[in-house]
């Protein structure tokens, strides 16, 4: 079974640009959707800059200018209407619109992403998972079939992914890349420890959940000497 080693590394990260988006506004919406969605929750209707501001903890003047992005404006004195900048914030990040990805790896981490019905809500579906397992090959988890990597090829023909998901060990992390893109698949979300390279033409987004645990040690063995 592909698992990933657990150790700490750099988040490197290529991303294509959209419409010229400065990445930090990008990574800061997803968060404000998640704020205004609770307050749709709570019966909200209008919610303002400085709201978003004090709860995401960034200046309110920054917040004005992500949304600006957005093309969407608040009313003076009220801010903006809540169902309004939630389907706006969607269709900008493109949550309205289900991407199609495999899963690459059935490892423990790889199966906790075939359990997460959640990323549904963010238009990502995962249709199917692959591994080098032969007893693998057959089973379902959270109702997703998984096959044996032999089969990648065909089955890539029908199902017509858009998106990689690679969770294999890193001494396989470059071979699963050269193999998934071979296949037409033009971009991949790389949960490994290992900076894969790939063409210009296809994006790569790296999770490095090994890189954040170093960063949080690190933080906490500060404020540990400082006590």
């Amino acid at each position: 079974m592909w698992h990933t080693p657990i150790q700490a590394i750099m988040n490197h990260e290529q991303i294509l640009p959209v419409a010229r988006l400065p990445e930090p506004t990008l990574r800061r919406l997803p968060w404000y959707l998640a704020f205004v969605k609770l307050l749709k929750g709570k019966g909200e209707i209008y919610v303002s800059s400085t709201q978003i501001a004090k709860e995401i903890n960034v200046d309110s003047s920054q917040v004005a200018k992500d949304l600006s992005f957005v093309n969407i404006s608040g009313k003076t004195r009220v801010g903006y209407e809540i169902e309004t900048l939630i389907a706006a914030l969607e269709d900008f990040l493109g949550f309205t619109v289900q991407h199609r990805a495999l899963l690459f790896g059935v490892g423990s981490l790889g199966a906790a992403l075939l359990q997460d019905s959640g990323l549904k809500q963010y238009g990502m579906e995962i249709v199917a998972g692959f591994d080098i397992r032969t007893d693998l090959a057959g089973t379902a988890v959270n109702g997703i079939p998984v096959f044996h990597i032999s089969e990648f090829p065909a089955r890539q023909k029908i199902l017509e992914a858009t998106i990689g998901i690679i969770t294999v060990p890193v001494d396989q992390a470059q071979n699963a890349t050269d193999h998934i893109i071979a296949e037409g698949i033009k971009a991949l979300w790389n949960f490994t420890p290992f900076r894969i390279r790939v063409p210009h033409d296809v994006v790569v987004q790296n999770t490095s959940i090994y890189a954040h645990l170093a960063v949080m040690f690190n933080r906490l063995s500060i404020i540990n000497h400082r006590k």
